[in-house]
């Protein structure tokens, strides 16, 4: 059943769910290639102004505001397509399709001691981010839920090599409330990669985590909270690693019909036939070998 068949409203569902399960980096590629498809100007732009939205949030879009990081999350969405940033204190919309700003508005958030201590958790996130991540970004936000106040820290790094054919990123996302003497820390940590040269394979992996922390004073939470998040991801790293070299060893067994010594060299065979100086006598059958260029070989 092709697109053409389907009611209005089956059509719409269909492209939504296209445009929003689109890799992080690869929306506006997807969202290009449906237009062609379906060529309809005025729907695609709503269509791909819902599945925008959404996608932000999914894969926490980095933005600069002020010179200030901010991670596009549902937990900063203020509504009709809106996000907060707690830095600036204002509210906007984000045009994934054109990466701009849009409808910025002044934001007053309550100034407390909640508030502060969310300035000092970010600063010592952002100290753990700096070192660890090549190009990462951090946010640390604040919910209330059922008169209960959080702090939400979420992580992002990401590495958008469409030239080369694939695309990685992580994320982590941590809350905890408050508590005397001691809060409860869960996290989720997750990775997700697209190779797209020769093969279309996606990679996703995720773990979710609960810790406990010690509180004694807010200078002491921040330093303990960051530490805390520098340990798992370490763990979660390595473990992915690990993970991933026991799947290609087992791979590359299943493939090889005998067991043979694994080198992981890689083989440039177009020089070395290129040295070898190659002739082939159709009529003989075989082939001649440069002699100079075989002992070099040899030796």
């Amino acid at each position: 059943m092709s697109l053409s068949d389907l009611s209005k409203k089956e059509k719409e569902k269909v492209i939504l769910r296209l445009l929003i399960q689109a890799p992080p980096g690869e929306f506006v590629n997807a969202f290009d290639d449906l237009c062609l498809l379906i060529r309809d100007e005025k729907l695609m732009h709503h269509l791909g102004e819902c599945a925008g939205h959404q996608h932000c949030q999914k894969y926490y879009i980095p933005l600069s505001i002020d010179g200030n990081a901010v991670l596009l999350s549902h937990h900063n969405v203020v509504g009709d397509y809106r996000f907060f940033d707690y830095q600036s204190k204002l509210s906007f919309k984000f045009d994934l399709l054109q990466n701009q700003l849009k409808d910025i508005q002044s934001h007053g958030i309550i100034q407390n001691e909640m508030e502060h201590l969310r300035t000092v958790v970010l600063c010592a996130l952002k100290l753990y981010v700096n070192d660890h991540y090549p190009t990462g970004n951090c946010n640390v936000l604040r919910k209330t839920v059922k008169n209960k106040e959080f702090l939400i820290a979420c992580i992002e790094d990401h590495s958008y090599e469409t030239g080369d054919y694939w695309n990685g990123l992580w994320k982590s996302k941590w809350i905890f409330q408050v508590n005397p003497f001691l809060t409860q820390v869960t996290g989720r940590i997750f990775v997700q990669a697209h190779f797209f040269r020769g093969v279309n394979l996606h990679v996703e992996i995720s773990k979710d985590l609960k810790e406990s922390l010690e509180v004694v004073n807010q200078a002491q939470l921040a330093l303990n909270f960051a530490r805390l998040v520098e340990e798992q991801e370490n763990k979660f790293q390595a473990a992915v690693l690990e993970e991933l070299q026991e799947l290609s060893n087992e791979a590359l067994r299943r493939i090889l019909r005998r067991d043979l010594p694994v080198t992981r060299t890689h083989i440039d065979w177009q020089r070395i036939l290129s040295d070898l100086n190659l002739v082939m006598y159709p009529k003989l059958g075989y082939v001649i070998y440069s002699r100079s260029v075989l002992c070099n070989w040899i030796i």
